[in-house]
């Protein structure tokens, strides 16, 4: 029972940071609404580089953003490669909460593998052929209305009189920000672990008082809290138990040793899942030490997240097509990550 509550509290920290990091980034999407698409350039360069910035970005708007400009004929079947390879979806907040630094450096190469292989993609004559046999007006982009999220003069206006949803998302992070601050969720030293959880927290605090009704309904509650949460928590806290309880009867990590190859495949496999969710078991399993970085490399290369199901929706052809070339690429570098030793 103490293990499965130390698994509990470790999935309660790690699901309360990425809800914190989906909250400002959502904040921010709505304030910064229709930059990306105003900047799509001619240059095909700049749109590898834009479309690696949307994989970059955690979570599943960077992805869906180039789905959508992909359907719109306005990046190309490499560019939208680009942002696919260079996409964790949810689970980059997961990795940023769990081993940040090696995170970074894991976004940092996939970003460049992504760029690489959309300028290979662009090259093959098959590429070109996708305008096609896209429709003239793809699904809409999603719009989001400007909202005035810092009203000047009466910033906690919204405290007078508030929603259900406010006063219940004020609770749950309060909660989760003073469990924190006493060591009883996540680090119980005091280090820029708990302090980033804290800031983040407070930064949630502030947007979740300050914003107006729709956005709060709209954007925090019916798309975070009810969509990803309690979908990442359940996922991270059966993956946390399923390996915890792996680890007690089997030893795991010979294993792997002795079937790194198999497991590569496997990894690679699991990715093709249009799904957040199934790569956390190797985030888990490089976290705990037991598999290479090679082969979360290879897993975070043809997976992302749910990113992929509009494409899905829209082109079953494109959907294959883009991961076909993902697994591709991901079988090359998780072979020569192995032979390579890393």
């Amino acid at each position: 029972m103490h293990a499965i509550i130390n698994v509990f509290k470790h999935a309660l920290m790690i699901t309360g940071f990425v809800f914190t990091m989906m909250l400002i980034i959502e904040y921010i999407n709505v304030q910064t609404q229709g930059l990306w698409q105003r900047n799509i350039s001619k240059s095909i360069w700049k749109q590898y580089l834009l479309a690696a910035l949307l994989g970059a970005i955690p979570g599943c708007l960077g992805a869906f953003t180039a789905v959508s400009l992909f359907t719109h004929r306005l990046i190309s079947l490499g560019a939208l490669v680009t942002t696919m390879i260079a996409t964790s979806g949810d689970e980059a907040f997961v990795m940023l909460s769990m081993f940040p630094q090696k995170a970074i450096i894991l976004t940092l190469i996939i970003v460049a593998i992504g760029i690489l292989a959309g300028f290979i993609t662009d090259k093959l004559p098959f590429s070109k052929s996708f305008k096609n046999i896209l429709p003239a007006n793809g699904f809409p982009l999603h719009k989001i209305e400007q909202c005035k999220c810092l009203p000047q003069n009466h910033l906690f206006e919204n405290m007078k009189n508030p929603s259900t949803q406010r006063i219940l998302l004020i609770v749950i992070v309060s909660i989760f920000l003073f469990g924190t601050a006493i060591g009883e969720i996540g680090p119980q030293n005091w280090n820029w672990i708990k302090i980033t959880i804290l800031i983040t927290s407070f930064l949630s605090l502030f947007i979740i008082v300050t914003v107006p009704e729709h956005f709060l309904k709209e954007h925090l509650w019916n798309h975070i809290v009810k969509i990803h949460i309690p979908r990442i928590f359940l996922w991270i806290f059966g993956t946390l138990l399923t390996i915890h309880i792996l680890m007690q009867f089997v030893d795991l990590h010979s294993w792997v040793v002795d079937n790194m190859y198999i497991l590569l495949i496997i990894a690679v496999l699991v990715g093709i899942i249009p799904e957040s969710g199934p790569h956390l078991i190797f985030v888990t399993l490089f976290a705990s030490g037991t598999i290479p970085f090679s082969i979360l490399l290879a897993s975070s290369i043809v997976q992302d997240g749910h990113g992929m199901l509009p494409l899905l929706a829209e082109s079953k052809k494109g959907f294959f097509t883009v991961k076909a070339i993902n697994i591709i690429f991901g079988m090359i570098v998780g072979i020569i990550g192995l032979l390579l030793g890393f």
